[in-house]
């Protein structure tokens, strides 16, 4: 575990761009948007309502991606009484190693050290499939009458 000092990366806008524009093109996406707010660049991305069962308010993406190969991919379901969110990270900490998966159904940290691919298409994948099994299984919920 590192803190990896003071200096902040820049976001990667580039990369930011190219993620949008992939998302754009994913069937489950409504919206996919390069924001700033509170001062940061990030890009959102809002899941379609087809791909989210009635009980949820809403499901999103949040993505920041920095020059130096860092990320942040925030995944969050708002639900009337509750929230549920995971986050992918790769950035120097003290809780994790450098690459860790803060897991559902809270994203807790610590997180759990994981090992990330090295180019942003790899993890977007990854990231995008995760997003598919828990709407598989939310689906699965909706029919057993959870």
């Amino acid at each position: 575990m590192s803190t990896g000092g003071d200096r902040v990366p820049e976001i990667d806008r580039a990369v930011l761009e190219a993620i949008r524009d992939r998302l754009r093109t994913a069937p489950q996406i409504e919206t996919a948007e390069i924001v700033v707010a509170d001062g940061q660049t990030k890009l959102e991305a809002t899941l379609t309502a087809a791909a989210t069962p009635a009980a949820i308010d809403r499901r999103f993406l949040d993505i920041r991606w920095y020059t130096n190969g860092d990320f942040r991919i925030h995944y969050q379901e708002e639900w009337p009484d509750r929230t549920w969110c995971q986050r992918f990270d790769r950035h120097p900490n003290e809780h994790n190693d450098r690459d860790h998966l803060h897991p559902p159904p809270d994203a807790a940290t610590p997180g759990e050290d994981r090992t990330w691919p090295s180019k942003f298409e790899a993890v977007l994948k990854l990231v995008v499939d995760s997003v598919r099994t828990r709407t598989d299984s939310l689906w699965q919920a909706v029919e057993d009458g959870e």
